[in-house]
């Protein structure tokens, strides 16, 4: 599973079970895998729900803030990844991503 940051955690609303996240490396779409990784955070989900200013978004793009349905417990300034799954698997992917690709 390959992982890039796309943002943090700026804001949670744990009895809402939400969290507010600022993208910066990359956008967001309804029904991608994330990763939240903080001090004491670490857990995988499927974005279920978004919100751009209390209305509902597909996507959002770098520079927007997004309300995020979260299943777990998370702070502010915890990392937050798409997870994607990784497109040669197995010891071959593994010295791809080490060395790269030759032309």
């Amino acid at each position: 599973m390959a992982e890039s940051l796309i943002g943090t955690v700026v804001h949670q609303w744990q009895k809402a079970g939400a969290a507010l996240l600022a993208l910066s490396g990359g956008g967001l779409s309804v029904g991608d895998t994330i990763r939240v990784k903080g001090h004491t955070t670490d857990f995988t989900q499927t974005v279920r729900s978004m919100q751009i200013d209390h209305e509902p978004v597909d996507s959002a793009g770098p520079g927007d803030e997004v309300a995020v349905g979260i299943d777990g417990r998370v702070r502010v300034k915890d990392s937050v990844y798409r997870v994607s799954a990784d497109s040669t698997p197995g010891p071959l992917g593994f010295l791809k991503r080490l060395f790269g690709t030759r032309s």
